[in-house]
């Protein structure tokens, strides 16, 4: 077993050539099996292993900086740098990141969960190279979907006009979570496909370079000619005339061919960019025929299967309600049309795209794209649904403010994976955005308490007209509630009384209501009787409630799975001041002041007090201070 041996690059240099395709096999094995217990991101990492071993075999990391775009396919990059033996813990509470993390190795040099942020970083640390005189080399591994984010064209751009010596890999693999769409996608197909570029290409550059030079008109005649034969033959134009030395395509899977293309890109001068070809989910069957599903797995899936190991009873996801929802409102009104930033499958949008096929806009990685589009539409009268998760909508915020809230447009906002997300972690943590959405103005934002106020939500959200809305729903499955036949419209802003009491009140939102209806019962035996109240909106706030409250003198507990700062509790102590009351006894639970990491949603509401237990023990203490100043 050769993986066994190899801890660090160091080791991995010193395998004979001719043994890496061995290697690349047992990496592949090892990856199959690991994530079948862990979860994890599978078929993108099963198509980078042998570009990740010829990477580390030629070039020299941590000195030689790999900047891992996304992070999704840094899984071998971490076995080869003395990860493996952590892989048991992968995605884990306290255990091994699943995107590269600084911390656990000083082969990191970059952080990331987003897209197409390589680039510019790549740049960054290129300036710093030659602004210190450092000599090593910077090499930034992008995917073709990362490539039609704005921020990565940006970069390129920047990159060809600075002319410093960054070796950008471009890894072809056709598919980032959703297919991709886009003018780069199909010309990047072109390049894939032309059976004649490299001869043609070869053929005219050795004619050109037998021509004697006889003046200045004849020679720019010449490239004239050579430029012409290079739209003809589709060659690397693009990248090109933006100033890289392309080289390319070539097979991501053939180390021989790809090292000779690595060092042949090591001795240009200036950016470079080498175009990689590869198969996502290459070695495993079931993950090269179904890509979309295979990105990410959980744990538990069959090996040599396409389906994951699921329990019969496990209640509708909530993407499933949306997009069922979504398909309801779209039969009965066709304004209504449907937009995703590469995440078709993710929001539950593929039967919407199978129905409305003309309705139906995945504009790709491109969120700030996704938001203004959505706000263009809105100008003509139609009705646009952004499906967007909250972690990548803050991608788009100068978008959500300046096209969409400050034009009052009425842009509906269905913003999944809102709250903790698991495994994911820290940078697709959905806790943001109630604090990031709460202070533009012109906007309202909901979340519901179950899958069956979540559907009514999306029908009150479709029937407002007075400007953006948002409708925040969390990651994964409902609770199993009945679903009714007939769509509500709900009153905006206003809460819904679940459970009375006066000894104090919890002021829950979205999926803080089942949690703080538990408490109230715990509560109750030891004869302390708390309202419970589905908050609903954050804003606008129940004003009626919140004055009443204050009027029977009821301390007041609001808990929120969103930032602490600038949430939902922060609205209600808010209010209160604006209103000259300072006698309210009001405690906030959310999301402390520091990024939580990856585990399960359960350990990370443990960890930052999001439990019965402490809804509890803040219960109690709120009732006695109380009853003590009664």
């Amino acid at each position: 077993m050769h993986l066994d041996k190899i801890n660090s690059p160091e080791q991995l240099k010193k395998m004979p050539v001719k043994e890496l395709p061995s290697l690349a096999e047992e990496i592949r094995q090892f990856l199959i099996e690991s994530l079948s217990t862990t979860g994890g991101h599978l078929g993108s990492n099963l198509g980078v292993v042998e570009l990740t071993i010829a990477l580390h075999y030629l070039f020299d990391s941590p000195k030689d900086r790999l900047i891992w775009d996304v992070g999704h396919q840094a899984y071998v990059h971490k076995i080869l740098t003395g990860r493996k033996s952590q892989f048991g813990s992968l995605r884990q509470y306290e255990g091994l990141c699943g995107f590269p993390k600084m911390r656990e190795s000083e082969h990191d040099v970059w952080e990331t969960g987003h897209s197409s942020t390589s680039l510019s970083a790549a740049m960054g640390m290129a300036a710093a190279r030659d602004i210190k005189g450092d000599q090593h080399r910077v090499i930034p591994i992008i995917g073709d979907g990362a490539l039609t984010g704005g921020m990565a064209l940006e970069a390129l751009n920047h990159i060809g006009n600075e002319r410093r010596k960054i070796m950008v890999i471009l890894n072809d693999n056709e598919m980032s979570i959703s297919p991709n769409v886009g003018a780069i996608h199909n010309y990047l197909g072109k390049l894939r496909t032309h059976k004649h570029y490299h001869k043609i290409k070869e053929e005219v550059e050795f004619f050109l370079k037998k021509i004697p030079s006889v003046g200045g008109a004849f020679a720019t005649a010449a490239e004239r000619i050579k430029d012409s034969l290079k739209f003809l033959v589709v060659s690397g134009v693009l990248f090109e005339k933006l100033g890289l030395t392309y080289l390319g395509p070539v097979n991501g899977h053939n180390l021989d061919e790809l090292m000779e293309c690595l060092r042949q890109a090591d001795q240009a001068e200036g950016p470079v960019l080498v175009h990689v070809v590869t198969v996502k989910g290459k070695g495993y069957l079931p993950a090269e025929n179904y890509a979309e599903k295979f990105h990410g797995v959980a744990k538990g899936y069959k090996l040599e299967s396409s389906k994951e190991e699921t329990k019969s009873s496990t209640p509708v996801k909530y993407p499933k309600i949306f997009g069922d929802t979504l398909i309801r409102l779209a039969e009965e009104d066709p304004r209504v049309v449907g937009i995703t930033p590469a995440m078709l499958g993710g929001s539950g949008m593929n039967e919407f795209a199978s129905r409305f096929p003309d309705r139906c806009f995945d504009v790709g990685i491109a969120e700030q794209h996704a938001a203004t589009f959505a706000a263009g539409l809105a100008t003509q009268g139609v009705k646009p649904v952004l499906a967007i998760y909250s972690t990548f909508l803050q991608r788009g915020y100068d978008q959500l403010i300046h096209d969409i809230a400050r034009q009052n447009l009425n842009v509906l906002l269905a913003v999944d994976r809102s709250g903790f997300v698991g495994a994911d972690g820290e940078t697709h943590q959905g806790v943001y955005d109630i604090a990031y959405m709460r202070c533009i103005p012109n906007m309202v934002i909901m979340m519901p308490k179950d899958e069956n106020e979540f559907q009514h939500m999306l029908y009150t959200a479709y029937r407002y007209d007075q400007g953006p809305i948002a409708v925040r729903f969390p990651r994964g499955s409902g609770l199993g509630v009945d679903l009714d036949k007939e769509l509500q419209e709900l009153p905006i802003g206003k809460s819904e009384m679940i459970r009375d009491g006066n000894d104090l009140a919890f002021l829950a939102f979205g999926t803080m209501v089942p949690l703080a209806m538990k408490a109230a019962d715990q509560l109750a035996r030891d004869g302390i009787h708390a309202k419970v109240v589905n908050a609903r909106f954050v804003k606008p706030l129940d004003s009626e409630l919140l004055n009443r409250l204050h009027q029977e003198g009821t301390p007041i507990v609001t808990i929120e799975e969103g930032s602490a700062i600038g949430g939902f509790g922060s609205a209600v102590l808010e209010y209160y001041a604006e209103q000259n009351i300072y006698d309210m006894q009001v405690k906030v639970l959310g999301v402390p002041d520091y990024f939580v990491e990856h585990g399960s949603v359960e350990e990370q509401r443990k960890e930052v007090g999001l439990t019965v237990e402490n809804l509890v023990q803040t219960g109690r203490k709120m009732a006695s201070c109380q009853r003590q100043r009664v």
